[in-house]
């Protein structure tokens, strides 16, 4: 969504941070730039100029620290400017009300109103144990009741039964009232929308809202409408009076202007964000972590947060104690790769790891890309359970029984053992005897640099660590160098490397050929 923003303002900051000391007229000459990024990414005049202005006024009587550059203080205050304009902290959807509380979603016809009901609905039965009734109040488009009624099935949430004729204020207080007679803690009201915004619309949706109550008036908008988006959230902000905003379509090729106009223009929080169809795609919206994003400072708490909800915690203990062995097969190879198809594939985790945002491209060019992950599962699936344990078993004739398998050829098998037999070589390594092994010492050490305990001897526990602990360390990381377009010299201590992210100049990402950079301070192979 934010690519090309972050693409604009990375390579103009880039050429801010290399610079010893500014002028006025660097700072000018960059603002320009940032107001023209700012405006090609659909984001409105009026809020481009108030943050340009802002910018300027505290870059030019900023006092410079002794231990950071000039352009290393513009670069911060555009961070701090842009999560000021996303909204500061992050805001949930406020449920603190007697129950049952009612939720009303509004927004035009095709914004995704009826799939995001589904999907909040989903997100509260699941994550916050709460009981759930959502209801179809829109009575024109077609089958717009029995949409909902079918995503209520599929997620297993309870649905309002539909009675034929009744108005969209009388479907609002018979639900209100069926959520008090069935004991649920959260009744959500799915209205109408339109192609436009009207007169009827407008009446329509206060007749709804002095009839329901709602505790929350979330306006759904779909992240790619870019100038217009503003009219509209302005438009129901003054007539309905909303609470919070939901954008969808935020994994699409927008340019990402319409979230910054509509939390700027409104004064109103974004409270989640849609990125993508199905029901578990649906994500609070952070304004320090998309304003990480946008700067190319990488976002490791969602990753680690990502990491937590689709790595299978008893599978990556027995990785753990197989690595401690130094014991790594095609089977573990397998899972690997699977568990980064869940985690979004390269692409997904590329653009959150600090720095490494500008490498997507390149990757794709390569041929890197999440098709080549498809490829390797189905070479290892048309091996036989012998195979898979001990690779040493493949001569040319199993090669070619796999290769026909699998649709691939040869040379495609040799990449993929090639790749294994680097990355066992590392899990030896890794598991070491010695103190520790190589990968516990280097995270130990990383623990303590971070106070996180642990020290050189062992591993930090960071299945214990909460969201607001790892902000802190993303803080502490940005402090040290990690991320910062252009990077502070010296890198984080202990693991060597100038700017950016330190050490990734080191060992290349076995198997995968090219510049790709591999992971932290390790040696090259011989």
């Amino acid at each position: 969504m934010f690519e090309n923003l972050q693409d604009r303002l990375g390579s103009i900051l880039n050429g801010l941070t290399g610079r010893g000391a500014l002028s006025e007229a660097d700072v000018s000459a960059a603002l320009r730039e940032v107001r023209r990024a700012l405006l090609e990414a659909d984001v409105a005049l009026d809020v481009v100029r108030s943050f340009t202005d802002r910018v300027r006024e505290k870059a030019v009587g900023a006092e410079i620290l002794k231990s950071i550059k000039p352009g290393q203080m513009v670069v911060k205050i555009v961070h701090d400017e842009l999560i000021e304009m996303l909204g500061g902290e992050g805001v949930g959807i406020d449920l603190n009300a007697p129950a049952p509380v009612v939720v009303m979603m509004v927004g035009l016809q095709g914004s995704g109103k009826t799939t995001t009901t589904a999907k909040i609905a989903s997100r509260m039965t699941s994550r916050d144990r709460k009981k759930v009734l959502m209801a179809s109040l829109d009575t024109r488009r077609p089958a717009a009741q029995e949409q909902l009624r079918q995503l209520g099935v599929q997620t297993g949430v309870d649905t309002l039964p539909v009675i034929a004729g009744q108005s969209p204020t009388d479907i609002a207080a018979r639900a209100v009232q069926a959520a008090k007679l069935g004991g649920h803690d959260i009744v959500i009201l799915d209205t109408a929308g339109r192609t436009h915004i009207d007169e009827p619309l407008m009446v329509e949706m206060a007749d709804i809202k002095k009839k329901s109550n709602p505790h929350e008036i979330l306006l759904v908008a779909d992240s790619l409408t870019g100038q217009d988006a503003v009219n509209l959230a302005r438009n129901f902000d003054e007539r309905v009076g909303i609470t919070g905003l939901v954008l969808t379509r935020m994994d699409g090729d927008g340019r990402g202007g319409a979230a910054l106009s509509m939390r700027a223009v409104t004064g109103k929080p974004i409270k989640l964000i849609g990125v993508g169809e199905k029901m578990g795609e649906l994500e609070e919206f952070h304004p320090r972590r998309i304003a990480d994003r946008i700067l190319g400072m990488g976002d490791i708490v969602s990753l680690v947060e990502k990491a937590a909800e689709n790595i299978d915690a008893e599978k990556a203990a027995a990785m753990a104690a197989k690595m401690a062995k130094g014991k790594f097969d095609l089977n573990d190879l397998a899972d690997q790769l699977k568990q980064m198809q869940k985690m979004g594939g390269m692409g997904g985790i590329m653009g959150m790891m600090p720095g490494m945002a500008g490498m997507k491209d390149k990757m794709a060019a390569a041929g890197l890309n999440d098709k080549l992950f498809g490829r390797q599962l189905a070479i290892i699936s048309s091996m036989t359970k012998a195979e898979r344990a001990n690779p040493d078993l493949l001569k040319h004739s199993r090669k070619k029984r796999i290769a026909s398998g699998s649709g691939t050829d040869a040379s495609d098998i040799n990449k993929l053992l090639k790749m294994h037999r680097q990355m066992a070589d590392m899990m030896k390594m890794m598991g070491g005897k010695g103190k520790g092994g190589m990968m516990k010492q280097l995270m130990g050490g990383l623990a303590g640099k971070m106070g996180l305990g642990g020290g050189m001897g062992g591993m930090p526990d960071l299945s214990n660590i909460d969201p607001k602990q790892l902000e802190a360390l993303q803080k502490q990381a940005e402090a040290a160098g990690i991320g910062r377009p252009g990077g502070m010299p010296g890198g984080l201590p202990g693991l060597g490397g100038g700017g950016g992210l330190p050490g990734l100049g080191g060992a290349k990402l076995p198997g995968l050929g090219g510049g790709l950079p591999g992971l932290p301070g390790l040696p090259k192979k011989k």
